[in-house]
């Protein structure tokens, strides 16, 4: 059976953070060189080398850091399904194998010979440090866990707004006698979309699969405002089913019937583009934009919950802008590119 990639952890198998996200890279450099800072204040003992001595220990560290989170995020996942004694053994022993080799090399380069005894010491140090950084990933992780928990909450009570499901309930009563069958292909329509929505909604998805759950959502508002509802789908430069966040259109798509569409009293174009730039994709959603719209406060509570499903899913490295352009709304968000090969 495939499993997609999911932003739930298994605290059975690993405490380790997943060290190919930049947010996982600034926390360490961070925590590093902020240790660095408090070790080098703990052992001067003359405030005019002080900061001699920092530049010396920083020459050290930093090319270690790096080498390390740079190994590290060429295992990519891997680490991360070992059980949890054998992943943080295995980080340990890396980081030392990291030490060693730059302490190789700097002794090769200034041609001095290797301190046993001071390699030794360090690698004490760096077991330590290595130990302290995973327990903080834990203890963080184990910290933001309500708070994921919340946002998920937060997330699922405002996927859909109630006058929809009103809205949608009263257009199929309404078209219930005059076409029977329409109306019961409606209300299963209703009934899957509901089911997705429902959900946990913790992995990645095909982009075919948001794309059905948004053309549902459609066809459901579609009962109530017939024709008025217009979207174009730009797929030119999609690659073929790529993952996407879960319930990342149809938000989207709500949020511009309700403000685009519904306000207006003449028919309405919603243009949704798809593009590759790159190892990121681009989604781009644009809606006319009507004076008679009052919902702006409405209108940034829900891109606020898609912005933290998204920093959910990715971290730093998703990104959401807003900007209005020739009486148009847009919503651009990009991501990282992973293919359904993936999953």
């Amino acid at each position: 059976m495939s499993q997609r990639r999911s932003i739930r952890e298994n605290p059975a198998l690993s405490v380790l953070p997943d060290f190919r996200k930049p947010g996982t890279w600034l926390r360490v450099l961070l925590v590093v060189n902020c240790g660095a800072l408090l070790g080098t204040l703990a052992a001067n003992r003359e405030s005019r080398l002080f900061f001699a001595e920092f530049v010396e220990l920083l020459a050290l560290i930093e090319p270690v850091t790096l080498a390390s989170l740079a190994l590290l995020s060429l295992a990519g996942s891997w680490f991360t399904r070992l059980p949890r004694w054998l992943g943080a053994t295995l980080v340990v022993l890396l980081v030392l194998l990291v030490t060693a080799a730059v302490r190789r090399l700097f002794a090769a380069m200034y041609l001095i010979e290797p301190d046993v005894a001071g390699f030794s010491r360090i690698s004490l140090w760096v077991v330590i440090g290595v130990a302290l950084l995973l327990g903080w990933f834990e203890m963080s992780g184990r910290v933001r866990s309500p708070a994921l928990a919340e946002a998920r909450l937060l997330a699922l009570t405002a996927r859909i707004r109630p006058h929809f499901l009103f809205n949608a309930l009263n257009a199929v009563l309404g078209v219930m006698r005059s076409d029977p069958r329409r109306a019961e292909t409606a209300l299963e329509e209703l009934a899957d979309l509901f089911r997705v929505l429902m959900r946990e909604n913790a992995d990645l998805v095909p982009l075919s699969e948001e794309i059905q759950v948004a053309r549902q959502y459609i066809n459901l508002e579609r009962l109530r405002l017939g024709e008025r509802v217009r979207v174009v789908w730009d797929m030119t430069d999609c690659p073929p089913d790529p993952l996407v966040p879960p319930l990342m259109l149809q938000p989207l798509l709500e949020n511009a019937v309700y403000h685009g569409i519904e306000p207006a009293a003449e028919p309405g174009e919603i243009i949704i583009r798809f593009e590759r730039t790159n190892s990121r994709m681009r989604v781009e959603l644009s809606n006319p934009m009507t004076v008679a719209d009052g919902h702006t406060s409405g209108n940034q509570m829900a891109l606020t919950n898609i912005r933290q499903r998204l920093m959910l899913f990715f971290e730093l490295e998703a990104t959401m802008t807003t900007q209005v352009s020739d009486g148009r709304f847009c919503v651009v968000i990009e991501f990282p590119y992973r293919p359904v090969s993936e999953a």
